[in-house]
């Protein structure tokens, strides 16, 4: 049995009856854990402990934002790892050994990253951030390694070698590129006016070079409108999705919505109307935190979901992200 195509959060430090019965859905697949989740490594290891021991034929994926930098949910007892731009701002200098060092602090981190992960029990950060630094987005900032594609796929090869490393898989973001647009898509509606030529020759770079490597095994597409493009976000397009990620990219991995109660989000409809524009579109895995009304909803009332979008034959599960080791 696969894992279902939702990914929901849960709102304490310890699973409630309401959670476990949620969990249990066929419709659920993974759970996202913030720092809301979070007193100590041994108390969030009893946690992962109690998803994992539900009563389902396939655990649940468990996943987190955890880049390094200011996104980083778990803090005491983990290390502080660096901002992503850190590992970028050495190749500032030119120099060879400045740049040899940095790789390696890249492979470095994120094989810390998720060795702490998954000693918790903790099977997904969702990382690298692949965005293009403009210095337009407050929201994404140091996040990105920089304003250089050749550099950001450089760095990003290195982050996703040191996750591999330790058997985790890696989910690029935020698809085709958070970093030109000013506003805050978890606020506002967000628009990037460029078109696609533009976009295609600077921060589709990242994505292409490393879905050609073979190294991205997850995506998440921004709540974004690129107006010369299309009329709806990234995430809810079938331009972006299916024409340019799947048929240009040639992208073979899984394709995981952004958080479906952003506000960006919200002005698509009702949450069953947004989960279908995201299936509609070639989302194979749904986002939807911090609004437990929405997902019980979609839950009860959009039942047959997860038994269509098996049905596509380019649906990639959720258990294609479960650790390899």
């Amino acid at each position: 049995m696969d894992l279902g195509p939702l990914i929901v959060d849960i709102a304490g430090t310890e699973l409630t009856n309401e959670d476990i019965e949620l969990l249990n859905h066929p419709m659920i697949g993974g759970v996202i854990l913030f720092s809301r989740n979070y007193v100590s490594k041994s108390q969030v290891k009893n946690l992962t402990l109690q998803i994992k021991k539900l009563s389902r034929k396939n655990t649940l994926l468990i996943c987190v934002d955890h880049e390094g930098g200011r996104i980083q949910r778990f803090q005491n007892e983990f290390t502080k790892l660096p901002s992503l731009q850190s590992f970028g701002d050495a190749w500032i200098t030119t120099d060879s050994r400045s740049i040899s060092l940095s790789l390696q602090k890249a492979f470095d981190a994120s094989k810390i990253l998720a060795l702490e992960l998954k000693e918790v029990g903790i099977d997904l950060s969702f990382t690298p951030v692949l965005d293009i630094n403009w210095g337009k987005s407050s929201v994404i900032g140091d996040r990105s390694i920089s304003i250089d594609p050749y550099i950001i796929f450089s760095v990003a090869s290195m982050i996703i070698t040191g996750l591999r490393s330790q058997g985790m898989k890696n989910c690029g973001k935020h698809f085709p590129g958070h970093g030109w647009a000013e506003a805050d898509s978890h606020l506002n509606r967000v628009i990037d006016n460029r078109n696609l030529i533009q976009i295609d020759e600077t921060d589709l770079l990242p994505y292409r070079m490393l879905s050609n490597s073979k190294l991205l095994d997850s995506i998440m597409p921004a709540h974004i409108i690129y107006s010369q493009v299309d009329s709806k976000p990234a995430g809810f397009s079938t331009i972006w999705l299916q024409e340019v990620l799947r048929r240009e990219i040639k992208f073979d991995g899984v394709i995981i919505s952004d958080d479906l109660s952003m506000k960006a989000a919200e002005l698509y409809g009702c949450i069953l109307d947004r989960v279908q524009l995201c299936f509609e579109s070639g989302c194979d895995s749904i986002l939807l935190c911090n609004d437990r009304k929405s997902v019980v909803k979609v839950l009860d009332e959009y039942p047959d979901s997860y038994s269509q979008l098996k049905a596509k034959s380019n649906f990639k599960s959720l258990q294609l992200l479960k650790p390899i080791f």
